[in-house]
């Protein structure tokens, strides 16, 4: 019958256990992801708006050597990221192929114009800087317009501060409710050696001494928790950069490594608080009260 016990007993004691590392890995895991989402909103915010291209339309009187002198001051601008020369042919063919039909066999010319897309650094798209710029290219006699999305960037820039503001927020709020999963875990489990520690206190034994192998365990318990997060962590940041690769998910190494050991320690530490105080909470209860 006392092994019978002794075997149940040991039973729920390694299901508290394992309760307890799924708990914490699954929280870390939520909130390491979480952190990779902020550590990357910038760069992909930047990853969208170089998509969005500065078009340079040229007068029909342009000089090839003015074209080309133009191309390359623009390519050398410290605002620039590429800049493509696009003629008046070209133009016309990705147009024709666009609406299916090749529109100058009705008008019997090309009405389009030469033109250079100049993809902008993310720092400079921004409304006054565009702005800036293409007062700076509209200076060059030959230059017939200069054209840009003013919505969409607008858009954007504000777009991108409202997801930056929340996703701190909701960061800051998800550690807190990350805490409290974490310490609610770790509390029931050292609920059910509740009476083994007033048994321990009942015989002289310090709250320290007490306290030491409760918290050991527990700490053992968060770091096989934060351990496995990270490797969830790796595998998501893994599969995401081979999906896209434009963003260079694994470029700041530095960041990456501090958010891996952040995350592996905020698991031990969270282990180790909310276990000395769940102790203490029991060491200061009446045997009484130990029922309730």
């Amino acid at each position: 019958m006392a092994s019978k016990f002794e075997k149940y007993q040991k039973r729920r004691l390694i299901s508290s256990y394992f309760s307890v590392v799924i708990s914490i890995g699954l929280v870390l895991f939520l909130l390491g992801l979480l952190g990779l989402l902020v550590l990357n909103t910038k760069k992909v915010a930047d990853h969208f708006k170089e998509k969005i291209a500065l078009t340079v339309y040229l007068k029909d009187s342009a000089k090839e050597v003015e074209i080309t002198e133009l191309k390359q001051s623009l390519a050398l601008a410290e605002y620039t990221k590429t800049a493509t020369f696009v003629s008046k042919e070209q133009a016309a063919e990705e147009h024709a192929a666009t609406i299916g039909e090749n529109f100058m066999d009705f008008l019997g010319y090309n009405p389009l114009q030469n033109s250079i897309d100049v993809y902008m650094l993310a720092d400079y798209v921004s409304p006054t800087k565009l702005e800036e710029i293409t007062n700076e290219i509209m200076t060059k006699d030959f230059v017939d317009e200069v054209v840009y999305d003013k919505p969409l960037i607008a858009l954007l820039n504000d777009n991108v501060k409202k997801v930056s503001l929340w996703v701190l927020i909701i960061s800051g709020v998800f550690l807190f409710i990350a805490v409290l999963l974490i310490n609610s875990s770790i509390r029931l489990s050292v609920y059910a050696k509740r009476f083994t520690i007033k048994t321990m206190q009942m015989v002289g034994a310090t709250k320290s001494f007490i306290r030491r192998p409760f918290i050991w365990k527990s700490v053992r318990l968060g770091m096989i928790g934060a351990v496995l997060a990270l490797i969830g962590m790796g595998v998501v940041l893994y599969y995401l950069n081979l999906s896209f690769p434009e963003l260079q998910l694994l470029e700041d190494k530095i960041l990456l490594v501090a958010l891996f050991v952040g995350v592996f320690l905020i698991g031990v530490f969270i282990s180790w608080l909310s276990t000395f105080f769940a102790t203490q909470r029991f060491l200061n209860l009446r045997t009484d009260e130990l029922y309730y």
